[in-house]
């Protein structure tokens, strides 16, 4: 299973109960985190996740409203006893931008890895296999999917007729292959076929465009801007690069996915659910996204 988290949900500046925009996820003990704006330090509290369990940070770019909160989140990690390397992944320009943060966060118990996200170009840490997609917005900007793949059922029959040795019955079964006595075991030796895994695709500071709903089909959670409620903000929208809540709502229509939650609003828009009813004639399966709101994605058992 994996679990979802919906720590901020503002853009631009934190409102009274509604902090910066990011994002949690958590799998088999590791923890993800998706931009660190001000205020996820406060959220990750208020909902007792671990701030040691955090392996990887995933920056979509270098707006202050997405990466203000990194120092404070660093300092919080140190003083929950962390000591094990953290993988913070973003666009060009990573290393200046984390360096600089760490100007007043320069002394930490743990390595942090920096890894330039390549477009389209997935990466496998912890389990998760994330990919990141370019976006359209006034500075470099990534959009990410989030998938937890899932190997075909083990068959015991098939190990036992083939010889398999018993000890490497389980490395097979977690998609290792073994060498041995000049034999060599492969994980489809002993697996039935893969069987659908668990995507999340998440994506703020854009304009639509049609590589969203590319890497957002057949997720089973779309997360997704919807900075502004209100019709006559398209202009707006526009020149300023974001995307209005019908915005959304058309590229999840396209997509498919099981649910869209719409997150990153405007400070101006307080009352973003007054605007659901039109979403929902474009997106049935849209919500409106608000800090703290959270799931739990089960794999599908048949």
């Amino acid at each position: 299973m994996l679990d979802v988290c919906l720590l901020g949900t503002g853009g631009m500046m934190p409102l009274p109960g509604r902090w910066l925009t990011a994002l949690l996820t958590r799998y088999n003990g590791s923890s993800l985190l998706i931009d660190c704006g001000e205020g996820t330090q406060i959220t990750m509290k208020e909902h007792a996740w671990s701030f040691k369990s955090v392996d990887t940070i995933c920056l979509t770019h270098y707006h202050a409203d997405h990466v203000s909160g990194l120092p404070g989140f660093l300092l919080a990690m140190a003083n929950a006893e962390r000591t094990e390397p953290l993988t913070i992944i973003g666009p060009k320009g990573l290393e200046r931008v984390v360096s600089g943060l760490r100007v007043i966060a320069p002394e930490l118990p743990f390595e942090i890895k920096l890894m330039e996200a390549v477009d389209d170009q997935t990466i496998e840490l912890h389990g998760y296999h994330i990919t990141p997609f370019r976006l359209q917005h006034s500075m470099p900007c990534l959009g990410y999917s989030l998938e937890i793949k899932r190997a075909g059922r083990f068959d015991a029959e098939r190990a036992k007729a083939q010889q398999i040795p018993l000890k490497y019955w389980n490395p097979l079964q977690k998609g290792e292959t073994i060498e041995a006595d000049g034999v060599t075991y492969t994980p489809d030796m002993v697996l039935g076929k893969p069987r659908r895994g668990l995507k999340v695709t998440y994506c703020t500071d854009t304009r639509p465009i049609a590589r969203i709903a590319e890497h957002a089909a057949g997720s089973d959670l779309f997360i997704c801007e919807g900075m502004y409620g209100d019709p006559e903000k398209l202009e707006k929208a526009k020149e300023h690069r974001h995307m209005t809540m019908y915005d959304a709502a058309r590229l999840a229509a396209e997509a498919k996915p099981a649910q869209l939650w719409l997150t990153h609003y405007s400070p101006s828009m307080i009352h973003p659910e007054w605007y659901m009813k039109d979403v929902k004639k474009i997106f049935p399966a849209a919500q409106a996204g608000e800090d703290g709101k959270s799931i739990t994605l089960n794999f599908d058992e048949e």
